[in-house]
């Protein structure tokens, strides 16, 4: 018996995976839908500004003492737990606040929305722009390879590169350069294919300002000589995106790619108090 070896798969947005993907009519298919009546759909997507202002104000006054902290008790060991909240805060809660406003589901008004996808953008090393149209394809074609920019384990699976992303590690070796790379105004051929063309300046735009703050956090640690700048600004992306990781993976983790039914690659995770407060009952 022979056997022949299996080819791997082609996960970039503009290959053999994408052309497949169009001509079997995988891309921008119709989904499976539950019939649901209008009127309660209209019910359960009302919006309101005080939940969210309410657990934003929490957030924020949490993320600015435990940031207090480390600002104090810097070079002592009670530093610790204040870089363990924070760095949770920093790194993996902005997670949920950037996805629920950029969909702006979060808040009713608009702005407020806009506001906490920014910051929480920056947070994450994420190009606002890039990445509201990435999560819109996501979206589109979830777990659709060759269309899905967003597939966090592909296959077969990289265990290695699966344990790494509890570090952050991986998002400061491809994140953070391409953050400089789109200051510089180039764009990947897999960024155009989602970005639509008269976005793509904004995409400049916004990367150099969060590269101009970022350069500016460094100068500041090499003018003080001192880590502060970068462990409040930057370095938590890299301690403190355990949670995120941990909670983003269960979602599609394991299950069926290439079909258009979201109970085959969705799942639904239920968490601790804490947790859901962190993940913005996401």
């Amino acid at each position: 018996m022979t056997m022949t070896a299996s080819r791997k798969r082609d996960y970039s947005l503009v290959g053999e995976s994408t052309k497949r993907a169009i001509e079997t009519g995988l891309a921008s298919a119709e989904w499976y839908h539950t019939d649901v009546p209008r009127k309660a759909i209209k019910e359960l997507m009302q919006r309101s500004d005080g939940p969210a202002i309410r657990d934003t104000i929490i957030w924020v006054a949490a993320i600015l003492l435990s940031a207090a902290g480390i600002v104090w008790f810097w070079g002592t060991w009670w530093v610790v737990p204040f870089l363990f909240v924070y760095g949770v805060l920093y790194g993996s809660s902005s997670d949920s606040r950037w996805h629920e406003c950029g969909h702006g589901t979060a808040f009713r008004t608009r702005w407020m929305n806009d506001v906490v996808y920014q910051i929480s953008s920056f947070m994450l090393m994420r190009n606002p722009v890039q990445w509201r149209w990435s999560h819109a394809r996501h979206h589109t074609d979830t777990i659709i390879v060759g269309r899905d920019a967003e597939i966090a384990v592909m296959r077969p699976p990289d265990l290695l590169r699966a344990a790494l992303a509890f570090t952050g590690i991986l998002d400061f070796r491809y994140s953070l350069p391409a953050l400089v790379r789109q200051a510089f105004g180039k764009l990947s051929d897999e960024e155009k294919s989602y970005i639509p063309e008269m976005e793509q300046h904004k995409a400049v735009i916004a990367a150099r300002w969060h590269v101009a703050i970022y350069a500016a956090t460094v100068g500041l640690a090499l003018f003080t000589w001192s880590l502060l700048p970068l462990v409040v600004i930057g370095l938590p992306r890299l301690y403190g995106s355990w949670h995120m990781v941990l909670t983003g993976l269960l979602q599609h983790i394991g299950l069926a790619d290439n079909v258009v039914d979201h109970r085959l690659n969705t799942r639904t995770v239920y968490m601790n108090p804490v947790s859901r407060f962190i993940y913005w009952n996401m």
